[in-house]
């Protein structure tokens, strides 16, 4: 161990974005092959997909653990620190095992000029070598085709859906994007698609048989009706996901219907329609998944009036999130959070003269915290990961790694 504190090696990593370089998995092989290649030492199962990939993975990384798999489980975005993006069951990896890969990598990051994206996927698969996984679950950070996570060889390869999102970096259309979210798909593995919109989820099997990976379409009706620790109506539909995944695994690590069950139902993410009192947060950032939110507050009428506090990155769809919460919710205040970095926020100087009913722009998050939170029946804090992390940071004894 060096006298890299915790906070230094965050503050080392955090900069350390694309800065206009190409999308590319060499850099991730590099870092992997310095460790002497640990993701090839565990089976995984890889999953992408535009919404809904951080409750699917949590489901099946607890459906595994409950069946007596010692279960890795790597995830993105973090809330509130970056130890919760890596877990073993639901442990999160602790500092000193965080600083002592950090350590180890950081001449072949600063060397290879890695990425913080790049870098903590190799720590994640390194650190699950080393703890001895039986399996890990892997979540796919942006796209997937170019996805640092896509130098893995899975066992399995899922896609929950496919929406609008990060369209500078993966086409225009559903279609477009698809193609890209496909490219996780690999030779003689099964292929699970989740999209309920038939013509684009065709578009992923054909790609998916192109390469010669082996695709299952579900059921587009298709939800899971046990019990489940995740709110929301939308999350049966993401049980039904990761019961459909956890089916189509080798019989090795294929759970019981009892594991499966106990695992769904166990399953649980801060963040998801995450309701405390009279807040509730959810990382809708995209207007697929503020449409699920607006079904939620339909379904399920809270408290009124429903304030919310709103702060999304500026390569989303604004516009089309407003559309779908401004008709159901009271008053919205659009603010920065703290944590997003420089060069991704938004300009809310264009948002200024906004023809969004009842919307107050205002940059500082605090201030917009205050003024969202004043007369609220339910306080509604959603959009990007570092919105709702930003926020729950400031809740008196939160735990985002309990």
């Amino acid at each position: 161990m060096t006298g890299t504190s915790f906070s230094d090696a965050c503050d080392f990593l955090y900069p350390r974005v694309k800065s206009g370089r190409e999308y590319s998995l060499d850099p991730t092989k590099e870092l992997l092959n310095f460790l002497g290649n640990p993701e090839k030492e565990f089976p995984t199962i890889h999953i992408g997909g535009t919404n809904g990939k951080g409750s699917v993975g949590a489901m099946v990384s607890s459906a595994l653990t409950r069946s007596g798999f010692k279960t890795g489980w790597y995830s993105s975005p973090h809330l509130v620190d970056v130890r919760e993006r890596f877990r073993i069951g639901s442990v999160p990896i602790s500092e000193d095992a965080f600083l002592a890969w950090f350590d180890r990598l950081k001449p072949a990051i600063e060397e290879i000029d890695a990425t913080f994206f790049e870098a903590t996927t190799a720590l994640a698969l390194a650190h699950f070598a080393a703890s001895g996984v039986d399996i890990a679950v892997v979540e796919v950070g942006l796209g997937g085709r170019l996805d640092s996570t896509n130098v893995l060889s899975p066992i399995l390869s899922a896609v929950t859906n496919i929406g609008l999102d990060h369209m500078e970096y993966l086409g225009d259309t559903k279609n477009e994007i698809a193609k890209e979210k496909a490219g996780i798909a690999k030779p003689d593995t099964p292929f699970v698609i989740g999209e309920i919109d038939r013509d684009v989820a065709g578009v992923l099997a054909d790609i998916a048989v192109e390469v010669g990976a082996f695709p299952t379409i579900l059921d587009p009706d298709g939800v899971f009706e046990g019990p489940l620790a995740l709110r929301g109506k939308f999350q049966k539909r993401n049980a039904f996901v990761a019961k459909s995944i956890l089916e189509a695994l080798p019989k090795k690590f294929r759970p019981d219907a009892p594991s499966i069950a106990d695992g769904l139902s166990k399953a649980w993410l801060p963040g998801r329609w995450d309701r405390r009192g009279n807040t509730i947060f959810d990382v809708a950032h995209n207007p697929e998944g503020m449409e699920v939110v607006a079904e939620a507050l339909i379904a399920e009428p809270p408290k009124r009036p429903i304030h919310v506090l709103l702060g999304v990155l500026s390569d989303k769809d604004l516009k089309g999130i407003l559309r779908r919460l401004a008709p159901v919710v009271d008053k919205i205040w659009i603010t920065i959070p703290p944590t997003a970095p420089l060069e991704r926020r938004l300009n809310l100087e264009m948002l200024a003269n906004n023809d969004i009913a009842d919307a107050s722009v205002m940059p500082d998050f605090e201030e917009a915290f205050s003024g969202a939170s004043a007369g609220a029946g339910t306080l509604l804090i959603t959009g990007s990961f570092h919105t709702v992390g930003d926020a729950m940071a400031r809740l008196p004894g939160f735990q985002p790694l309990g």
